[in-house]
């Protein structure tokens, strides 16, 4: 049977919870975590070692002692591994967490854990480094009890796949947290909401939020919380069903907060995909805190050396590594996407060091992992876009090679390529091209949108920061610049960061405009980075997760200052869409399609047909672009990314007249022109200036 503190029985239904003793009784063991109903609320966990559990009961984020503790009595509240209790009349916005006993440190009666299945959390009088030196008292994450979930009737998923994406990512507290952003609740859901009509004008068709579950914002390296920074990005998850109680104006309201976003966002035409981290937890390895994981079900959680269970392995970088390919746990994986899909409404997901994914419980690679093939064939999952990051940090690499059949994959070989050209590195044109059309060598055996590309994301330069600094500056992290990437593939244009010197302001717009334009004439799905498009800097830092302030948030001064390339942005986008020979669903093949004249694409050099693929100097290529209808027309690009203008030919196409799309060498509005604005090009050849991009669109 239950015992509680205080044996009292009160029927009353209180509006919020009080401190009063609240009658019990046995519950059930499915579905695990906290759910409510008319009449109270049903709580269950999973943990297959403890020999006794205890509910403790809070009436707020901050209170120091909970109003109810209730021990559960395993005849009565344990069914195989769950231990659950019925609270009756507990009304939602109730705090709780829970604590088990049993052999082993980890089950440690002094531990209060979080529900692994909490659907919103605080995190108010959470304490890491406390819990690591084992200050367990009142310094731990709460779980809180939410309200039945609403569906609104009529609301669906957007319908959108990756057909025609153009895909943005945005950190959701810092897209309006800058006081520039003028919204409300900066730094919230319902700040995005205000800015959606700036997306909708920008022309992207799907959001990709940075980690938007439950994180700890206290997890950042010793010289970092020295300085007293936080887990900014927020790759540290503790509650994979929970919204991160910061993003929510009210953190008890937050799966209803975070729905609203999503359906303000549908209602705009837009998809949403989120960017999810099940690799690893910030429960981090055997010097990290004990927060739930560990306790209830350690040795199924996580990978373990074999001849040591108390070390963690990490393939992740980050401490220990979730076991995502054990049964129990790849059905909450599964089960927490469908939750995220089904009830939020969420299109997609984008899956962090998603290589993980393919090891099994020795920590060696599977052929056929579960995990990979149970998220591509849920019911709940199998019309959604499911995005890899297809590797890891122990060196596992799946680019072009991901198990399953429709994932989509981060093209990192397209980013490093396109930096290297971009940059005017020589003798790179035989794999530019094959990255341009689609990265076939990848992804033969799928279709060219299984590649989303991207020059720039979160994790590295910004566009603005690839085209000024030749080197990283990560000082402000406190690791002595040890930390971030030594390799960025830029060129500062001349001068390192800023510069008051025109001609090379000049060339850093133009070389930025260069990367923006070849993201978005390659075949495959473009992805680019919030801030991108207004030239947004960090000031050489290419580690910003710890930065939750002015060097990472989105200053919407920009919009003004950085006016020009804003402008490009969107008329890039409204090219592209304009143009399905852009996105093709198919391969390239160089010929003709059925019943047209043209080959679907003809590469050039500086000579029509004479692409110059062995010459180890070169750095201009060409292409002609058919288009896929007789009511299309055909493009043709220059590219060059020499030091020196070029004469490039331009061929003739019966019936066609070549008209200026664009030019990156240009001064804005010239830059970049509408079809009805077009001036007519030379005849039969055009001189691309160094450094720069030309499309011209037939008529």
């Amino acid at each position: 049977m239950v015992t509680n503190d205080v044996p009292v029985r009160n029927k009353r239904k209180p509006s919020a919870p009080t401190r009063r003793t609240y009658a019990t009784r046995a519950g059930k063991h499915i579905p695990p975590g906290a759910h409510a109903d008319a009449d109270g609320v049903n709580f269950s966990i999973f943990c297959r070692d403890a020999t006794a559990a205890e509910l403790r009961l809070y009436e707020h984020a901050d209170s120091p002692e909970p109003f109810q503790v209730v021990r559960l009595d395993p005849e009565a509240n344990r069914t195989f591994f769950f231990w659950h209790v019925y609270v009756e009349d507990l009304p939602p916005g109730t705090h709780y967490t829970w604590r088990v006993a049993g052999p082993g440190r980890s089950l440690d009666t002094s531990n209060e854990l979080l529900d692994p299945w909490a659907r919103a959390t605080s995190d108010a009088r959470w304490n890491r480094r406390a819990t690591i030196a084992g200050e367990t008292t009142g310094k731990s994450l709460r779980a809180i009890v939410t309200a039945p979930a609403e569906k609104p009737a009529g609301r669906a998923p957007s319908g959108r796949d990756l057909t025609d994406a153009v895909i943005y990512e945005v950190h959701v507290g810092g897209f309006t947290r800058h006081p520039s952003s003028g919204v409300r609740h900066r730094g919230t859901f319902a700040g995005l909401i205000e800015k959606i009509p700036y997306l909708q004008e920008l022309g992207v068709t799907h959001i990709e939020f940075l980690p938007v579950m439950a994180f700890d914002e206290q997890d950042v390296a010793a010289g970092a919380a020295a300085r007293r920074l936080k887990n900014y990005w927020g790759y540290s998850p503790y509650g994979f069903f929970a919204p991160h109680p910061r993003y929510c104006v009210d953190p008890a309201r937050a799966p209803q907060e975070f729905r609203d976003c999503v359906h303000a966002l549908h209602d705009a035409g837009l998809g949403v995909l989120l960017d999810v981290v099940f690799n690893h937890t910030a429960e981090a390895g055997a010097n990290g805190p004990t927060i739930n994981f560990k306790a209830l079900a350690n040795d199924l959680f996580y990978h373990h050396e074999a001849n040591d269970p108390a070390r963690y392995r990490d393939y992740t970088g980050c401490g220990n590594t979730i076991n995502c390919n054990h049964p129990l746990v790849t059905n909450f994986i599964l089960d927490c996407l469908e939750y995220w899909a089904e009830d939020l409404g969420v299109d997609g997901f984008r899956f962090d060091l998603a290589s993980v994914f393919a090891r099994g419980d020795d920590g060696a690679p599977m052929t056929n992992p579960p995990l990979t093939w149970g998220i591509e064939f849920s019911r709940a999952l199998v019309t959604r876009p499911v995005i890899a990051e297809a590797w890891d940090a122990a060196g596992l690499y799946h680019v072009g090679a991901f198990p399953g059949m429709r994932w989509a994959e981060w093209n990192g070989r397209y980013r490093d390529v396109v930096r290297r050209f971009v940059r005017g590195d020589p003798g790179l044109l035989g794999e530019v091209a094959t990255r341009l059309a689609g990265s076939q060598d990848l992804y033969a055996s799928r279709t060219p949108l299984q590649g989303v590309n991207y020059v720039t994301c979160h994790d590295g330069f910004t566009l603005y920061d690839l085209v000024s600094y030749n080197a990283k500056h990560n000082e402000a992290n406190g690791e002595d610049n040890r930390d971030g990437n030594n390799d960025n593939l830029s060129w500062n244009g001349g001068a390192e960061g800023e510069t008051d010197d025109g001609a090379i302001l000049a060339l850093r717009e133009r070389r930025a405009k260069n990367f923006m334009t070849v993201l978005f004439l390659s075949q495959g799905v473009p992805m680019m980075l919030a801030g991108d498009e207004v030239l947004r800097s960090q000031r050489g830092n290419n580690n910003a997760y710890c930065q939750d302030n002015e060097l990472s948030w989105f200053d919407w001064s920009l919009i003004g200052a950085r006016g020009s390339m804003l402008r490009y942005t969107r008329e890039l986008i409204a090219m592209r869409k304009r143009h399905p020979s852009l996105r093709r669903p198919r391969f390239l093949t160089g010929r003709p399609a059925p019943g047209a004249a043209l080959p679907d694409i003809v590469w050039h050099g500086e000579r029509l047909h004479h692409p110059p693929w062995h010459d180890g100097t070169a750095r201009l290529l060409a292409f002609t672009l058919a288009g896929t209808s007789a009511g299309e027309k055909p493009l043709h690009v220059i590219l060059n990314m020499s030091d020196e203008p070029r004469t490039v030919g331009v061929p003739q196409i019966e019936g066609c007249q070549w008209r200026l799309a664009l030019d990156t060498a240009l001064p804005s509005p010239q830059d970049i022109v509408t079809p009805e604005r077009q001036n007519v090009a030379a005849r039969t050849e055009y001189v691309a200036q160094s450094h720069s991009v030309v499309v011209l669109e037939a008529h």
